[in-house]
């Protein structure tokens, strides 16, 4: 008969649940340091965005004019909104300008960026070029586009007999977006382009050469591949452009200062002539709160849409 002795189990000692907290994996104390960094900006962000955007959400529901007295009127400006055929003109105009420019600015620039990502001479440099658009001043070559319309483009479709273009497309009320469309395009391109070369440099080039042995066309390998793979670049350029276009101004002011008439007024334009040169400045903050709450949500929804888009390829 055999006995075998074992040695006794040590009870667990015990310990205290907050500093086994701080031993699990996974978590560890903050330093102090990390604070000291962050809380500058944070303040700074807290100063310059989240005080200023409470006050305008406190005198948008009084009957402040920009100066003087004022009482409240609570939500009356809110309301009187919906009911301004002017407001609503002006995001009309803003969403119907900024849903061409952003279709048309991410097509475009995903085409050259393709084609800046392929093997060609001079790639760096056509690169480099494309790029400079985009460290222009928008005021600048505004009016440089509006010489261009006003005058140049007049010039060359009398001689061609294009009787529609013979004049100024900014005075025309039905023309006057396009040319404010093709500025937009050409100036938010340069930025577009840089993020889908950045994407298409990620994909690894096995695949092209593995579709290629396939047999794959180029549009199944456009189609199969590249899209699918630059997809959360895509939905950046998405976001941002539609973002963008919606605060259009720069490019209204230099070309046609909302005209003619009020043709091409954006909501951005409405709210700063409205607020400091019309006597409106409470209404036109109403008007701002609902255009920066529209903008989220339309941003929100944007991301959602699209991420989930990614997900299915």
């Amino acid at each position: 008969m055999t006995t075998s002795s074992t040695a006794p189990a040590r009870a667990p000692r015990a310990t205290n649940p907050r500093a086994a907290a701080r031993r699990r994996p996974g978590t560890s104390r903050v330093s102090r340091t990390f604070y000291w960094m962050v809380l500058p900006a944070v303040l700074l962000f807290f100063v310059l965005h989240t005080i200023p955007v409470l006050n305008g959400i406190f005198f948008s529901m009084t009957n402040y004019a920009g100066y003087g007295e004022w009482d409240f009127t609570w939500f009356a400006n809110y309301v009187n909104l919906f009911k301004d055929d002017q407001v609503l003109n002006a995001y009309a105009f803003t969403f119907g300008f900024a849903l061409v420019s952003t279709i048309l600015v991410n097509v475009i620039s995903l085409a050259i960026a393709l084609g800046l990502n392929s093997r060609i001479k001079f790639k760096t440099g056509l690169r480099g070029i494309f790029f400079i658009p985009n460290i222009l001043s928008i005021l600048v070559i505004g009016y440089v586009f509006n010489y261009l319309f006003s005058n140049s483009l007049p010039e060359i479709a009398s001689g061609l007999g294009i009787d529609a273009l013979s004049t100024s497309i900014l005075a025309n009320p039905d023309l006057a977006w396009v040319g404010i469309v093709i500025l937009a395009v050409w100036q938010a391109a340069a930025f577009n382009i840089i993020i889908y070369l950045a994407g298409l440099q990620t994909i690894p080039g096995e695949l092209y050469e593995a579709a290629s042995l396939d047999g794959a066309s180029v549009w199944r390998t456009f189609r199969s591949i590249t899209f699918p793979l630059i997809g959360p670049f895509f939905t950046i350029n998405m976001v941002l452009s539609l973002k963008n276009f919606l605060q259009v101004f720069d490019h209204i002011m230099a070309l046609t200062a909302g005209g003619p008439g009020t043709s091409t007024q954006s909501v951005s334009l409405l709210i700063y002539r409205g607020g400091f040169q019309g006597g409106e400045y409470a209404y036109q903050t109403a008007n701002a709160v609902i255009f920066l709450v529209v903008i989220v949500l339309i941003s929100v929804f944007q991301l959602r849409v699209l991420q989930r888009r990614e997900a299915s390829f």
